[in-house]
């Protein structure tokens, strides 16, 4: 008994297996998380060390090797990269995609903590091992100011205020405050003074370590009481610090005021952030990776909500840029995608039917099936993001199918006058096996998806799963549920509509016409081989000039421009420049909303000479130009501004851990530094003539101006000097160094001593200062030290352990990131010799991690399909005829790319991957038909038109069905879809050209291959005995 069958005997069990379907995929949606798209972020741990005053050479040997080296054991590890700076050192540490955040955190906090006996022992601060990736961008960025606070105050009022009360949400890595003046107390040296009392800047941090102590004093205990006892021994204002005595002199207390001054002010000086060029300063939130940014940004907005009504009259805060909004606008669309495909899917079955009663029936199927996906959707822990709800949409024109596909044939037995339980019973029976056979080739299409690795792996495998589980519930349900409906809302006696009158001419002169058409064809049938020879040769030929990405960008309405000025550039001359690049954006782009500038952000690798402007633009609909073209337009005229180089960078569609950059990146390494330091400026000329890239820069750069102090030891010596107390003074005198801390309203800040600024302009101000000898004399520093000019890295990077540069550079217009690799890889082979190792980073290597997986997908999904098929029709030759309908299909699919200018990407490539399982269906259709009619005595020319004819409807009304389901994402109603408009077109176009030429091909094909069909043995022994009684 068929499952059909035995529904029809049991109809309530039939329903309610279907309303259980629904209840569980209801309750599943409901649970589900909202997010852009699958989670694709590798686990990223991120290493931070803070040594101020060194140059980039000391922190990579004493403090980045060291870690570097302890981390590398872990297991897992997929890349390791780091920068040495000035006064830090940055290690990120990213393990494979499917490693635990959580393990992964705790197994580089082991490790650091064991090498950090290695480390200097005068580091102020352990590293600090965070759950971020330290080029991660945020995903909310808001601006606090105030007309009556300065900065100082509104850094303490943010991180007291709002810091603390977001940085709890469950997911955030972190809240950075942009442009943050934390309080310091300040103490200015003054070099002539301090020598005519014979002091140094070592004296006044040991009068601090004696004068400004809290030391825990204990308690008293009488007999019923007992006093805990506590002394004040901090100091915390201005007046107390300039009072500080630093030593008596020949019964002369030397305050600290005589040798300088000490100020309350800011603990950094260099380093600001303006919106349309007035200084304020904003708070990022940050997300830990792989987290559901929808839902922080919900919880960050209600707490948002909250803390505005308790904020001061003065204070303002506004979100200026929130990533979500892109997220929420694309989930929008793609569910009116769904609505309008929906509507679309019923409209193709009324026309063919003609009788509302029976459009109405599929339209169950749909609830049922795509309702069900989300309980799929639930149990494998998928969230509700683009390519999932995409999956839904084509789902609606698939899942319909199966129904379109019973009822029509119940449709044609009760027309010929047939009982309707009967039609019902003999209908599905008949196209049982062939409803079986198209699902589950459809479904082992998404087969090899689940094979895939690395984040394809993942953003495919929610797209094919969660299509294969509504095809294959589709399936279930019409043949338990469709034959139970075609029975209950027929009528008993089967009569035609006014309408269907008047319009069956036109179906019948359309099947007739087929039918001649055919006939002719049949006739000079070997044209088919040479239609299958053109196919291949437009796939080949035409598939060849296709440019390919990653995915299309989007208009996510904002970009940001990353400044840098020639090393060396002081902190002033920086915020000049940017504050010209700022004006310039505000007069001359009327579709700006916010001009957010920094210079000098310490979370960027290089020092005073970096910076960056984020432009949020208004909404698509409100602005003529696109992003696209503001952006070409932004770095067109750029090279105006010759007092440094700025270009604009769009965020990528999908991209790993957010991370911000040039689309065409590519690393360069060498273990000889020399070799690498010649080849680099080869490479960026190379890159520059390029017609291909443009805005080429490398991070690695050598020419950071640096004063080398050499110490005459001998001298020094003589004069009962250490190379330690030289090294110190000049440490406490230069370097911002820390000398303390004290208390401001309950939170502690730091101490900070160094020479005034007036007093270290120049490199002859060094030899004003005074080293204390052994006998306590002050000797110039003059006298033992020999200065000289030089030029060093201002960072240094590794790659996996090893010295490294990365070239970037971004596209000229209509050149995609394949173009791009391609060139940088064929400049490399002529620049680079063979000891140079390369690879690529960022946007580039996720696009070449996604090309070369989706072939091997594509190829196995052909083998399985032809395997299945096989297994059905139990013969391995029917399953090739049914496959030439893929070439047919992927012609139409290359040569609609081509027209629409589209490129081959993510989306394009699951488009063609799902054409193989929807065009086989048709070719089942006929194939299983002719079958049928031959077992049934007519010769195979003759079964096969026959077929052919008879399934004319249901193959066009089928096509039809799937091609208005993907219409919607081919038109791209909306500005977030501008993505997903190649995977629109890959359907509509490949549906619609394999079908046209299935109708004529396949026959003509069969015709040729198809072996005679005779019934099994078995069944005929089973016959023969029944005959003979």
């Amino acid at each position: 008994m068929t499952l059909s069958e035995f529904s029809l005997r049991r109809p309530i069990f039939a329903i309610v297996l279907n309303i259980i379907i629904v209840l569980f995929g209801a309750i599943g949606y409901k649970y589900l998380g909202i997010r852009d798209y699958p989670a694709i972020d590798s686990p990223n741990i991120n290493v931070r060390t803070s040594y101020p005053g060194a140059n980039a050479e000391i922190i990579e040997t004493q403090i980045t090797e060291p870690l570097e080296k302890a981390v590398n054991g872990i297991p897992g590890i997929r890349n390791i990269t780091s920068q040495s700076s000035m006064g830090s050192s940055s290690i990120t540490v990213e393990f494979e995609l499917g490693s635990d955040l959580e393990a992964s955190a705790n197994d580089v906090r082991d490790k650091v903590s064991q090498a950090q006996r290695q480390l200097p022992t005068d580091l102020l601060m352990p590293p600090v091992v965070s759950k971020a990736d330290n080029s991660g961008d945020p995903i909310i960025i808001m601006l606090l100011k105030s007309d009556k606070r300065n900065s100082l105050q509104l850094s303490e009022f943010a991180n007291n205020n709002i810091v603390e009360r977001l940085q709890t949400v469950n997911g955030v890595s972190g809240v950075n405050v942009w442009g943050e003046k934390r309080y310091a107390i300040r103490i200015w040296f003054d070099p002539a003074k301090m020598s005519a009392y014979s002091l140094s800047p070592n004296d006044v941090q040991a009068a601090l370590l004696c004068e400004n102590i809290d030391r825990p004093a204990g308690k008293i205990s009488g007999n019923a009481t007992e006093l805990g006892i506590r002394t004040f021994g901090k100091i915390s204002t201005e007046k107390e610090f300039n009072d500080l005595i630093v030593k008596n002199i020949g019964g002369r207390d030397i305050r600290v005021s005589d040798i300088g001054a000490a100020v309350l002010g800011p603990e950094n000086e260099e380093s600001i952030l303006k919106e349309s060029n007035v200084p304020m300063i904003a708070l990022a939130v940050t997300p830990q990776p792989g987290t559901n940014y929808v839902s922080i940004s919900d919880e960050v907005k209600k707490r948002l909500a909250e803390i505005i009504k308790t904020l001061p009259e003065d204070v303002t805060l506004e979100v200026t840029w929130d990533q979500t909004d892109n997220i929420r606008k694309s989930i929008n669309e793609v569910e009116e995608t769904l609505l309008i495909a929906f509507v679309l899917v019923v409209l193709i079955i009324f026309l063919f039917f003609r009788d509302w009663l029976i459009a109405i029936r599929p339209l169950i199927d749909i609830p049922v099936s795509l309702i069900g996906a989300f309980f799929i959707m639930y149990l494998t822990g998928f969230t509700i993001n683009v390519l999932t709800l995409l999956a839904i949409v084509l789902a609606t024109g698939l899942v319909v199918d199966d129904g379109i596909v019973v009822t029509e044939n119940i449709y044609k037995k009760m027309e010929g006058g047939m009982d309707k339980w009967k039609a019902a019973k003999e209908g599905s029976k008949e196209i049982y096996f062939a409803v079986i056979a198209t699902s589950i080739t459809l479904a082992v299409v998404f087969l090899p998806i689940i094979f895939l690795q690395g984040f394809t792996g993942r953003l495919f495998r929610e797209f094919g799963i969660v299509v294969a589980g509504a095809v294959l519930i589709s399936a279930f349900v019409s043949l338990t549920l469709t034959p139970v409906l075609n029975v209950y809302l027929s009528k008993k006696t089967h009569s035609h509509s006014w309408f269907y009158i008047k319009t069956e001419p036109f179906f019948t002169g359309m099947e007739n016409g087929y039918r001649r058409l055919l006939n002719t064809f049949m006739r000079v049938r070997y044209m088919a081989w040479v239609i299958m020879a053109a196919c291949f040769a437009i796939i080949f030929f035409l598939g060849k000039t296709l440019k390919s990405e990653l995915a299309p960008l989007e208009d996510k309405s904002g970009f940001r421009l990353a400044v840098s000025a020639p090393e060396g550039t002081s902190y002033d001359a920086m915020d000049k420049y940017m504050d010209k690049l700022t004006n310039f954006f505000i007069d001359s782009l009327p579709e700006k909303r916010y001009v957010t500038s920094m210079t000098a952000p310490g979370f960027i690798s290089g020092g005073a000479n970096s910076g960056f402007i984020r432009i949020a633009l208004v909404e698509p609909s409100e602005r003529k130009k696109s992003q696209q073209e503001i952006v070409a337009w932004v770095n067109k005229n750029m090279p105006r501004f010759n007092d440094g180089r700025a270009f604009a960078i769009q965020e990528q569609t999908i991209q790993v851990n957010r991370r911000s950059g040039q689309p065409v990146q590519f690393v360069i390494q060498n273990t000889d530094n020399e070799k690498l330091k010649q080849a680099l400026p080869r490479m960026l000329q190379a890159v520059n003539n390029s017609k291909i890239l443009q805005n080429a820069d490398a991070d690695l750069k050598f020419n950071k101006p640096e004063l080398r102090i050499s110490i005459d030891r001998m001298k020094a010596s003589e004069l009962g000097v250490s190379v330690q107390n030289i090294s110190q003074v000049l440490q406490m005198a230069l370097s911002n160094q820390q000398m303390g801390y004290f208390t401001k309203d309950g939170k502690q800040y730091s101490v900070i001593g160094q020479v005034e600024r007036i007093n270290r302009d120049d490199p002859n101000d060094l030899k004003k200062l005074y080293v204390t000898n052994s006998k306590g004399q002050s000797i110039s520093l003059n006298n033992l030290v020999t200065i000289a000019e030089d030029v060093t890295p201002p960072t240094l990077f590794h790659f996996n352990r090893y010295r490294s540069a990365t070239l970037s550079a971004g596209l000229e217009d209509g050149m995609t990131v394949g173009d791009g690799i391609k060139e940088i890889q064929a400049i490399a082979d002529t620049v680079l010799d063979e000891s140079f190792h390369t690879s690529l980073a960022g946007a580039s290597r996720d696009y070449a991690e996604s090309s070369g997986n989706t072939y091997f997908a594509f190829f196995l999904a052909l083998v399985l399909i032809f395997l299945v098929l096989a297994a059905q029709f139990e013969s391995f030759v029917d399953p090739f005829t049914i496959m030439f309908t893929v070439p047919l299909a992927l012609a139409g699919a290359v040569i609609s790319l081509s027209i629409f200018g589209q490129t081959l990407n993510i989306f394009s490539q699951i488009g063609m991957i799902m054409l193989i399982g929807l065009v086989t269906k048709n070719g089942i259709l006929i194939v299983e038909f002719a079958n049928q009619k031959q077992l049934q005595g007519i010769k195979k020319f003759q079964a096969v038109k026959e077929a052919a004819v008879a399934r004319f409807r249901p193959i066009l009304m089928t096509s039809l069905a799937m091609s208005l389901g993907a219409l919607p994402l081919a038109l791209s109603l909306g500005d977030a879809a501008t993505s997903r408009i190649p995977l629109g077109i890959v359907i509509v176009g490949g549906v619609m050209f394999s079908l046209v030429l299935t109708l004529f091909v396949i026959p003509a094909i069969y015709s040729f291959l198809s072996t005679v069909k005779h019934k099994s043995k078995l069944d005929e022994m089973n016959n023969k005995p029944a005959a003979s009684a």
